[in-house]
């Protein structure tokens, strides 16, 4: 059964346009070659403003650590990262399984 992990990031009030420059002119090109297992981005509108979220398909949790693990050890990543986190109000993770009907992504 696959596990799915749902990434939000709350981006402080007034950044939300550098965290999308960011990701796309560095966050992106970085994460580009980890992004087997990625089913989308995706930005808040109505509700969930100045929100990021990001859902990756995994196969257990021992491949979403080492998933993790890789994108982690990765010199372009962090350096990216070290450049987001000031621009983030907090982050939540939420691990899901895919329900037993239905479409999957």
């Amino acid at each position: 059964m696959a596990l799915y992990e749902m990434r939000t990031y709350t981006v402080v009030v007034g950044k939300m346009i550098d965290v999308v420059t960011l990701y796309r002119d560095e966050g992106w090109p970085a994460l580009e070659k980890h992004a087997g297992k990625l089913c989308g981005y995706f930005t808040g509108d109505i509700g969930a403003m100045n929100t990021l979220s990001h859902l990756w398909r995994f196969e257990d949790d021992a491949d979403r650590r080492a998933h993790w693990a890789r994108v982690f050890a990765d010199d372009e990543f962090m350096g990216f990262a070290a450049k987001l986190r000031p621009m983030l109000q907090s982050q939540e993770n939420k691990l899901m399984f895919d329900a037993p009907w239905g479409p999957k992504p």
